[in-house]
């Protein structure tokens, strides 16, 4: 198994995740150690020449002018755990957690923080051993960073909260008793590193990049599907026209569509047909998913840039120069987040639109609500409910949450980004449209299926192939409950694009449009 280097080697989405789900080792170089030691050799100078600097000899937050005796700095860094481990509501998903903790260790490794080693290989122990703390899901407003949540995170460091250990939560104290372990005394300053950050957000963020990505990939082949359901024309696909509006995103999503298409049998029944325009939401498929893709690469560059930022605060730079700022701040990451957000959901607004259209009966041989037989049968017609519900749920959650400030700490915080709520937003508006998508999948395949003997693609033909391999050709209503699912599996795994991709590869033919390299890799 490849190793990744904390503090030392960059760190992507795609990695971060591989190295949360146990598919990629991470490890502390001795480089990285040094720094680690040298930081924690600043803070300890710190203290014992009785420098007065925030989070090591003083309170904290609006207590920054409270000086502590240096006999119980120790106990200062444990209280802040305590005191700010105040989440409430459900907890997140255990990779999240897992998550927190791979982008905490990378930001501490690169020896700015003033935390011990065995801090630091005590996190690894619990990564490595998949002993993921219980991190409820609410109380961030994204300004000192995720500071309750992150509290949460490091109270097993010294004894206390809970933790994941295989399916059940159990306390800390017995885990550790179990392997032998004692909880940690922790150093000055070393509890303010742990809570100061913006690990919860940017874990957030990290899914969303690799969730909102699958989608955007998803989008654009289900879309094609139903470009042939409905007869739509290939023309606005066309290079020549994108050349003159030349947006990346655009030109990505029409190249892609184009190369789908060329070569159709279908598309060539109705190259001469009297349809002079299609409907926006299949003739501006590039501008639409085009913009949002545009919003999913800023969110990648925002997202990778902060995972590999240190965060916390003070920052320790040597023994003479600390610098207490605002590094912990959520805003950069926390208005991508909400753009994405926006994005996201434009993708299932478009989408239900397109179930809409397919279900009105007017491309010749494709019957009304997808079915031969209607009145007895109320056919696809119910489907659409669902994706309208949907939809409008996601417009409820496009307020950005980054436009709202509550001052909190007495007001020594008084502008805070609440990233933590954009993020938890952008995720649920992701699972939302991915269950969009699964609807148009259905009922684009639908579609297609009225225009046999005619044939697509060798891409399309094999996506639509594999459809019907796990899914049937409806005939007459029946409960929906297991074929939804199935649908939405199909989108969740990737499945499709990934086979998409196999055919392309193996028969030499093009997929992907211009700008590949930029709208494929995560």
């Amino acid at each position: 198994m490849h190793t990744f280097q904390y503090g030392i080697d960059h760190l992507t989405s795609n990695i971060a995740i591989r190295l949360a789900r146990g598919q990629l080792r991470g490890v502390i170089s001795d480089a990285a150690k040094q720094a680690i030691a040298q930081s924690a050799a600043h803070v300890e100078n710190i203290v014992q020449s009785q420098q007065t600097v925030y989070g090591i000899n003083t309170g904290f937050g609006p207590l920054c002018t409270t000086l502590i005796d240096v006999h119980d700095t120790r106990k200062l860094q444990e209280n802040i755990l305590k005191s700010h481990a105040v989440g409430v509501g459900a907890p997140i998903e255990r990779l999240l957690s897992k998550l927190m903790l791979i982008l905490k260790i990378h930001a501490l490794a690169k020896g700015y923080s003033g935390v011990q080693w065995s801090t630091v290989e005590r996190m690894l122990w619990h990564v490595d051993n998949d002993i993921i703390p219980v991190v409820p899901q609410q109380g961030s407003v994204g300004a000192s960073g995720d500071l309750a949540p992150l509290s949460h995170l490091f109270l097993p460091l010294i004894g206390l909260g809970k933790v994941w250990n295989g399916e059940k939560t159990v306390d800390t104290v017995s885990v550790l008793q179990a392997n032998g372990l004692r909880p940690l005394s922790l150093g000055a300053k070393e509890g303010l590193a742990l809570i100061n950050g913006t690990q919860f957000m940017a874990a957030h963020g990290v899914l969303a990049v690799a969730d909102m990505h699958n989608l955007l990939t998803n989008a654009d082949l289900i879309a094609v599907l139903m470009l042939e359901g409905l007869n739509g024309s290939i023309k606005p696909f066309s290079e020549e026209l994108h050349a003159l509006r030349p947006h990346r995103g655009n030109q990505y999503v029409a190249g892609t569509i184009f190369n789908l298409l060329q070569g159709s049998g279908i598309v060539e029944s109705h190259k001469n047909c009297s349809r002079v325009q299609d409907p926006y939401s299949l003739r501006c498929i590039p501008q639409i998913h085009g913009a949002s893709r545009q919003a999913w690469l800023h969110l990648k560059d925002a997202v990778e840039t902060e995972i590999n930022s240190v965060t916390d605060n003070p920052i320790i730079i040597n023994s003479e120069l600390t610098i207490s700022g605002g590094s912990f701040h959520g805003q950069p990451i926390a208005l991508p987040m909400d753009y994405a957000t926006l994005a996201t959901a434009e993708i299932g607004n478009v989408s239900d639109r397109r179930v809409y259209l397919s279900l009105e009966g007017d491309v010749a041989g494709v019957p009304k609500l997808l079915l031969r037989s209607t009145g007895l049968n109320s056919g696809f017609m119910i489907l659409q409910y669902t994706t309208a519900a949907l939809a409008s749920e996601n417009k409820s959650l496009c307020f950005p949450a980054s436009a709202d400030s509550i001052p909190t700490s007495l007001g020594q915080e008084d502008h805070v980004s609440m990233g933590a709520i954009s993020g938890r937003k952008l995720r649920q508006v992701i699972d939302n449209v991915g269950r969009i998508l699964s609807i148009e999948l259905l009922c684009a395949a639908q579609a297609v299926d009225f225009h046999r003997p005619l044939r697509s693609t060798p891409i399309i033909e094999a996506v639509h192939q594999e459809i019907r391999r796990q899914i049937p050709h409806i005939e007459e209503d029946q409960i929906m409950e297991n074929i939804l699912q199935s649908a939405h599996d199909l989108v969740r795994s990737g499945t499709l694009v990934q086979l998409a991709e196999r055919v392309a590869a193996a028969d030499g033919v093009p997929y992907h449009g211009h700008h590949a390299s930029l709208f494929n890799n995560f």
